[in-house]
């Protein structure tokens, strides 16, 4: 899709730009030297944008200087402030950073307050060249939309035009759009509504592209690349962000692959798949594969069938040939086991077929206020008997029961070594010592399979 350009510092994204790759720092936003060492290691290593949590006015002052220093030091990558339930703490840091995102579904609780406030930011951010970013978050639309629309990929595209039209009232156009979900089909079809929405109204804003709370590991680098390339093959996404509950830095290497994937053929970067051939007989795709690396089969095999899983063009997947280990020697990928694996594995991230737990994890950022990648793994670990279940685990409220709408479970950081654990949307317990915590959450996830047998 042809969209509008937009600046975002030194940055410009959409019409036929390249694609955009960009990170979130996880860092607390007033250790100072921390986010600014976590913006150099990203910036190295080839994030275009980087994203910083102002989760109060206090962080204001301090994401102004981490900006500073960065210029000082020759850093010219553009900073995106990330706002939630604070519009007035958007307005205080719109004129220090390239970019504001917030999030309509808790922007104000009031919506005419919020249509006063969003108002206001639009002023400041065209008197600062400061762009935004309209990010909904599936499960976090806030009531206004859901009493209006439902809480559904319809809604989730609906509102966001709610919200690209107040920028039209506002004549300004110096805008991006997302619509993010952690369940790869809600996400791809959010996306699709707004494609067309945006068309029929002629108004084509960037649109930033992401599997939001994928978890870790394999399973979230195929989750993320099943929703991402099915939208850039459609012509859909001017940027995009690989959410890892891992280091930022991590995200990098799988967005970068994607970017230049779906790159024109004409880049002097662009990848093709080790794909080497594919036959598709009555709903079932036996593909053979000679790959240079583990990690590169896995995202192209995420790329080839990801579409065609989610569009439901084929039922099963066969897939063959060989890869090259750590020490670049040839491997089997049936023989290994690899090739079983990766099928289990891409029909659970295209939701066709669950073969283990479901995890929905954030990558963390400033908000967090536990050890959440060490969490998250013991929770994986304790719990990867069960099957059918979703589990999510957040590092605060903001992320916590809004944004795990698809999950059964909720394991949520609270702060000062204490869990609150969810079931659904509903707090079940809360102020549970961390040491505490996970068994606690088996114990209730047994209870509840007992129950319902």
């Amino acid at each position: 899709m042809n969209t509008r350009i937009v600046k975002i510092g030194n940055i410009e994204i959409g019409g036929f730009k390249p694609i955009a790759v960009q990170t979130m720092c996880n860092t607390f936003t007033t250790d100072i030297e921390k986010t600014v060492e976590q913006c150099k290691r990203v910036a190295d290593v080839g994030s275009d944008i980087v994203r910083i949590t102002v989760p109060s006015i206090k962080e204001v002052e301090p994401i102004r200087i981490i900006r500073e220093t960065l210029r000082k030091d020759g850093y010219t990558i553009p900073i995106v402030a990330d706002i939630h339930f604070s519009c007035a703490t958007a307005l205080k840091v719109a004129p220090f950073v390239d970019k504001v995102r917030i999030n309509p579904g808790n922007f104000h609780r009031d919506h005419n307050k919020a249509k006063e406030e969003f108002a206001k930011l639009v002023v400041i951010c065209r008197e600062h060249n400061t762009a935004i970013r309209i990010g909904l978050n599936h499960g976090s639309l806030g009531d206004y939309i859901t009493n209006l629309y439902g809480n559904s990929a319809l809604a989730m595209a609906k509102a966001a035009m709610d919200w690209i039209q107040m920028c039209v009232d506002n004549d300004f156009y110096n805008v991006v759009v997302s619509l993010k979900s952690s369940n790869t089909l809600v996400m791809v079809e959010a996306y699709r509504h707004l494609e067309a929405k945006m068309k029929e109204a002629d108004i084509c804003l960037p649109i930033h592209l992401g599997v939001t709370e994928a978890g870790n590991g394999d399973s979230a680098r195929i989750k993320s690349c099943i929703g991402i390339s099915t939208l850039l093959s459609e012509g859909i996404g001017n940027t995009i962000r690989v959410s890892l509950t891992e280091a930022p830095e991590n995200e990098i290497p799988i967005a970068s692959y994607l970017a230049n994937r779906y790159a024109t053929p004409q880049s002097p970067n662009k990848i093709y798949s080790s794909m080497t051939s594919v036959e598709i007989s009555q709903g079932k795709a036996i593909a053979t594969y000679d790959s240079t690396s583990r990690d590169k089969l896995i995202l192209d095999v995420a790329c080839d069938f990801g579409k065609r899983l989610l569009d439901k063009e084929i039922d099963e997947i066969d897939i063959k040939g060989s890869y090259l280990d750590e020490h670049g020697e040839p491997q089997s990928i049936e023989g290994s086991g690899l090739g079983e694996y990766l099928e289990d594995e891409l029909m659970q991230g295209a939701r066709r077929r669950f073969y283990k737990p479901e995890y929905v994890a954030c990558p963390g950022c400033g908000r967090t206020l536990y050890n959440l990648e060490d969490s998250f793994e013991e929770v994986k670990r304790r719990t990867k008997h069960f099957k059918d279940v979703v589990i999510a685990v957040m590092g605060c409220i903001v992320n916590g029961p809004g944004e795990m709408a698809d999950a059964d479970w909720g394991y949520v950081g609270e702060g000062n070594k204490k869990v609150s654990i969810y079931k659904k949307q509903e707090l079940l317990l809360k102020h549970i010592p961390e040491d505490e915590a996970v068994d606690t959450l088996i114990h209730l996830i047994e209870e509840d399979l007992k129950n319902k047998q």
